[in-house]
């Protein structure tokens, strides 16, 4: 597992175009199921490292996109993830 972080303090700034970007970046390791398959669904094949690398750099710059998103409408961000209120 890499060093990531939720950050769900940021998450009230990500917007449709974010989360786009990176369905599309992942897009090419989807694999549609055979057309007589029963399941409804494809897989996604395993990302290489170098993939991965990439995979850490988009969420690093999506990190300081939405801080910077955060700064500009006067929401101060903890700097923390947020602790789930589970038990």
């Amino acid at each position: 597992m890499s060093g990531m972080k939720l950050r769900f303090d940021l998450l009230e700034h990500l917007t449709d175009a974010d989360i786009l970007e990176e369905v599309l970046s992942n897009n090419h390791r989807y694999k549609p199921e055979p057309i007589f398959s029963r399941t409804g669904v494809g897989s996604l094949r395993s990302a290489t490292p170098e993939e991965r690398a990439q995979e850490e750099a988009r969420s690093a710059a999506l990190i300081e996109r939405l801080k910077k998103r955060a700064a500009a409408s006067g929401k101060k961000s903890s700097g923390k993830p947020a602790r789930s209120k589970r038990p």
